[in-house]
């Protein structure tokens, strides 16, 4: 279950913004749905801890990631989210094997026989083994995003945060690719989060919608 109240104002010159949304879910993969800044990537960035002065809570599983009232605030690499970001954010020097393990290394774990493994594994779950040497700027738009999602999973997290990652994409690689995240979402069994300003998204990958306006939930359910 993923139970979440966060609070936040940001602030700059002649300009505020203040989010305030509270929603829980118990599907595997749940919509952040609304327009163009509305608060939706704001808010994974709150829940993954990389932003200043949250008040609020964030539970997963029933384990307290962040409590402002009673004091808990687990520091990024310590809550255990994986998070892929719009762009990808892939490392161009390191080559596909390095970008999976670095998020192995992060964690500050070795890079023993057990995280190889696990980095091998997700390179055939994920289609990835003739690429594996490859670095970034060789791969396919499909690839990155592959690479992307396994990196995130290379950390064995227990929240998959996904910043709307099929938008940096022209239609028809677009259509395939949203297929391809479905089966690799429906393969981890991990809850997700995704953010999103369009339906068909939303609706090909999630099973529940919080649409999200000025910062607030304006519409929690089912359904897109």
């Amino acid at each position: 279950m993923l139970d979440v109240n966060i609070g936040l104002t940001l602030e700059s010159p002649g300009r505020r913004f203040d989010i305030k949304a509270a929603f829980h879910s118990e599907v595997p993969c749940t919509a952040l749905l609304g327009p163009s800044g509305s608060g939706k990537s704001t808010l994974l960035l709150a829940i993954a801890g990389l932003l200043p002065n949250v008040h609020g809570h964030v539970q997963v599983d029933g384990v307290t990631l962040f409590d402002s009232a009673r004091g808990i605030d687990l520091p990024a690499r310590a809550r255990g989210i994986g998070f892929v970001f719009q762009d990808y954010a892939l490392f161009p020097h390191l080559d596909v094997e390095h970008n999976l393990l670095f998020g192995v290394r992060r964690l500050g774990h070795a890079l023993d026989t057990a995280a190889r493994a696990r980095v091998d594994a997700l390179l055939r779950q994920f289609d990835l083994q003739a690429v594996r040497n490859a670095l970034p700027r060789h791969l396919s738009g499909g690839q990155k995003q592959r690479v992307a999602v396994a990196r995130a999973l290379a950390t064995q997290p227990r929240l998959l945060l996904l910043d709307e990652p099929l938008s940096a994409l022209d239609v028809a690689l677009r259509v395939r690719l949203r297929d391809e995240l479905a089966q690799m979402l429906s393969h981890v069994r991990i809850p997700a989060l995704l953010v999103s300003h369009d339906p068909q998204d939303v609706a090909a990958l999630t099973q529940k919608v919080i649409r999200i306006d000025a910062g607030r939930v304006v519409e929690p359910g089912n359904g897109s």
